[in-house]
């Protein structure tokens, strides 16, 4: 769907996300010629800085984020001609008069409104919006995470910011909906017949996610050390994979139709008890190591980090889902900063053979499973066994692999290159909807209940490590491995 003209108006627009992120994947959009001719990028901050020296700032600060395609002149003075800049004190309705005086008042125009800011100025940037007559009919917002820090701030985002703007001009963003094999799990789920007749307890054995990094907390410990893993990225990045994994299929590709099907798989997830929790979930947080034979400190020797923090920076957990299709399936999330390699993988395990006609016992049959990497190499594998060459019927583990970058010459495209496009389209499939992330906050709240009422510290582990000894011991009591303790040579 070609895209019509268009003004996205960051706010925060000279922070480290638009730097980073959003103005790099609107360069790129810009070389692929998916911009029409009248889109401007408004970039607001509180700096009075001029036009000439915002760009030179873009110049210095976002570029060099800029992997591909190629920097040329032409192309960047072509994009930066697109940028304006405006100072407005976010907070401060009466300030809205430059940005005012720079949107045109052309209602053809859609008009985006970024929040690349803390959730606290969320609802009253929308009130200044509508203050100032800039919430028309034909505007978006999109809101970046934190989405709140618990049920009751979730709860008050959405409605604070629902008095502004209609639930169809929302758009929560979660880059990892935006990422090329998460969507293609969805193509590989609902087109082809292959999969869903299997997609189910009677013949998967698990499921395990994994989000690891190799980063520590770097400079966002002011903001890290009040969130955790687990309000950082499991209740948000990896409860979403699980439900693209688990949801039932939609009736159609639609947005409310994918989104009522994640939906129901969060409504379904079994809630934790205070037994159940302390047996099914493990946190942790890192301790001086070693990450790619390079010296890296304690989490409580990095810079500003609290001296007896409780923070974790691990967590892995056995989930469930209460539902005809999935009871009894154990799901494995696991997430955690300075782990032994940075990787995003989805890996769907089925049921062992029930019986060897070759002269090999079961035990030594590897489980078909479906591995689904989002990075930091895109694809798919499929574990399979396979006879080895020459004389004799010997069985050994083999491999079916698609790479997309290999199998698929197109350029690949940044997860926010797309969900911006998706914004500036209307398309809101790969957003959360308002009560997709309540029933998130809703399933994790009493796991973080009970940590605030535990007077216990999280477990210990060394840095580049795959976390603490106590998460291979919950999936071990179900005769199961992490699949990068598992495969090692991977």
């Amino acid at each position: 769907m070609a895209l019509t003209d268009f003004d996205l108006v960051l706010f925060g627009g000279s922070g480290d996300l638009a730097m980073r992120k959003l103005l790099p994947a609107m360069y790129a959009r810009d070389v692929a010629k998916d911009l029409p001719d009248g889109a401007r990028i408004i970039c607001v901050g509180r700096q009075d800085a001029s036009q000439e020296e915002f760009l030179h700032t873009v110049e210095a600060t976002s570029k060099p984020h800029i992997k591909s395609p190629a920097v040329t002149a032409a192309a960047w003075a072509k994009f930066t001609a697109r940028i304006v800049y405006v100072s407005v004190n976010a907070t401060d309705s009466g300030s809205y008069a430059p940005l005012v005086e720079t949107l045109r008042a052309d209602p053809a125009i859609t008009r985006v409104y970024y929040l690349a800011t803390p959730p606290h100025l969320f609802a009253q940037i929308c009130d200044n919006l509508k203050d100032n007559g800039l919430a028309t009919a034909n505007s978006r917002v999109v809101l970046e995470k934190p989405l709140g820090r618990d049920l009751a701030s979730a709860k008050q985002i959405n409605a604070e910011v629902g008095k502004v703007f209609d639930e169809s001009q929302i758009y929560r963003i979660d880059h990892y909906l935006g990422k090329e094999t998460v969507q293609n799990l969805m193509a590989l789920r609902f087109g082809n017949i292959l999969f869903e007749p299997l997609w189910r307890r009677e013949w998967i054995s698990d499921v395990q996610i994994t989000i690891a990094e190799k980063l520590g907390v770097g400079n966002r410990m002011g903001y890290y050390d009040t969130s955790g893993a687990l309000r950082d990225m499991l209740q948000n990045h990896l409860l979403q994979l699980l439900c693209i994994v688990a949801m039932e299929p939609p009736t159609s590709i639609s947005s409310d139709a994918v989104r009522d099907s994640k939906l129901q798989v969060l409504r379904s997830l079994k809630k934790f008890t205070p037994t159940t929790l302390a047996q099914n979930i493990v946190r942790g947080q890192y301790r001086a190591g070693h990450v790619d034979g390079q010296p890296v400190p304690s989490y409580r020797d990095e810079p500003d980090a609290p001296e007896h923090s409780r923070t974790e920076t691990f967590v892995a957990m056995k989930a469930e889902i209460d539902t005809w299709r999935w009871a009894g399936v154990p799901f494995y999330l696991r997430t955690g900063k300075r782990m032994a390699d940075g990787l995003a993988e989805i890996v769907v395990r089925f049921k062992p053979i029930p019986h060897s006609i070759f002269n090999q016992p079961t035990s030594s049959f590897q489980p078909n499973s479906l591995v689904i990497r989002l990075q930091p190499d895109e694809g798919l594998r499929m574990n399979l066994m396979a006879k080895t060459p020459g004389d004799g019927m010997r069985l050994k583990p083999a491999e079916l692999e698609l790479d997309f970058r290999e199998s698929f010459k197109a350029p690949r495209m940044d997860a926010y290159e797309r969900l911006l496009l998706d914004v500036l389209r209307g398309q809101l499939t790969l957003f959360m909807r308002g009560d997709e992330l309540e029933a998130a906050w809703e399933w994790v709240e009493p796991i973080l209940n009970q940590w605030e009422q535990d007077d216990t510290m999280p477990i210990p582990y060394a840095a580049g490590t795959w976390g603490p000894a106590a998460a291979s011991a919950l999936i071990g009591r179900d005769g199961l491995q992490w699949r990068e303790e598992a495969l090692p040579e991977d």
